[in-house]
């Protein structure tokens, strides 16, 4: 695996849709509890390390109320400077304001998880490329409607937009940052 250099000042960590309804849901090849438990580890070392945290989360358009379970998982503890992204589309991107809030902060570098890999998490990703941002795909801390989905997602697609990596890579390279 190549080496993974991050500033984490220059970092953040961009989640998607880590809803309660969303997380319960049945996806491959990860559990949503563990694509959550692992998101929430590279937030809190980021944090640490200086860097951004950003969630996103979904809403439906056009609904009076949104359906049970469309706030942040109660695991997510969200902290004052971190950011918090509604979409009312795939991707986190579209009318939402976070480029915007991104290149406000001096962010160049996009560490990149959640649900679903095939959807939210694509669709951020691929705008993210083609907005200039280094995007790096933390593959066992996403996960697909069906572990097919996934795989042809990170095999074919996000290894032309930027690196894949665990999350254990992701952890020691912020970590690896934060000591310099």
């Amino acid at each position: 695996m190549s080496d993974l250099e991050l500033a984490p000042e220059r970092t953040a960590l961009v989640a998607i849709d880590l809803m309660e309804r969303i997380v319960a849901q049945p996806v491959a090849p990860h559990a949503g509890k563990d694509v959550l438990a692992r998101t929430v580890r590279l937030a809190d070392a980021l944090r640490e390390a200086g860097g951004t945290v950003v969630w996103v989360r979904v809403e439906r358009p056009g609904v009076d109320e949104q359906p049970p379970g469309s706030g942040l998982s109660p695991e997510i503890d969200v902290a004052d400077a971190d950011v918090v992204v509604v979409k009312r589309t795939w991707g986190a991107f579209q009318d939402t304001g976070l480029e915007d809030e991104l290149r406000r902060r001096g962010i160049d570098t996009i560490l990149l998880t959640g649900l679903v890999t095939n959807f939210g998490v694509e669709s951020t990703g691929r705008v993210a490329e083609e907005a200039g941002f280094r995007t790096v795909f933390v593959e066992d801390a996403m996960s697909g409607l069906d572990a097919h989905a996934h795989e042809f997602a990170v095999d074919y697609v996000f290894r032309r937009l930027g690196p894949v990596v665990s999350t254990a890579r992701a952890l020691e390279a912020v970590s690896c940052s934060f000591a310099r």
